[in-house]
């Protein structure tokens, strides 16, 4: 990779990527949910993100690239740590907890993703690109809105079993026996 030109298309390539990891992870997310108004933005992300792929996709054409196989390892991560999650066995209220919090995580991931392209787009005045970037953009924007929305309603049922409260209260007695001595 010696160009813009090239770390641009590469950048293509691994949102698209991105984007396609994403549907089924979105798919899953939305069959976990416990809430139906979380259910149902799950879904509606998911078919949002299936045309972002159509305009990534477009994206191509507009550079006369072919859209090869990529894998966008920052997302790969996210969602092999929501794997790891799983495996802790968690409750349904901590299942859907965690699954806003992951997709603030990806959302903040994508926006500075597709900012970067947006960047390089403009540099090399590709404005049909950078149009179609935006879109994309704005959705993900969007999205974060309404997940940060959800982050302040959806909480654990439980915060703290009685044997954790417990520590912290004589963790809080301690710290202000500190500040006291």
């Amino acid at each position: 990779m010696q160009t813009g030109h090239e770390l641009f298309v590469h950048g293509l390539k691994d949102m698209l990527d991105a984007e396609q990891q994403l549907v089924e992870a979105l798919e899953e997310n939305a069959n976990e949910s416990s809430r139906a108004d979380l259910k149902k933005a799950f879904d509606q992300h998911r078919k949002e993100t299936e045309g972002q792929i159509e305009r990534l996709q477009r994206c191509f054409e507009f550079l006369g690239e072919e859209p090869e196989k990529a894998e966008c390892h920052g997302i790969r991560g996210l969602i092999q740590e929501k794997k790891a999650f799983e495996e802790e066995d968690p409750s349904q209220d901590l299942i859907d907890v965690f699954n806003v919090g992951a997709a603030i995580k990806v959302e903040s991931y994508e926006i500075c993703e597709y900012e970067s392209l947006m960047d390089l787009a403009r540099e090399m005045k590709h404005t049909k690109v950078v149009q179609l970037l935006n879109q994309n953009l704005k959705e993900e924007k969007a999205t974060l809105k309404k997940m940060d929305g959800f982050s302040k309603k959806v909480k654990p049922n439980e915060i703290m079993n009685e044997e954790q409260q417990q520590r912290a209260s004589f963790s809080a007695r301690s710290a202000r026996s500190r500040r006291a001595a």
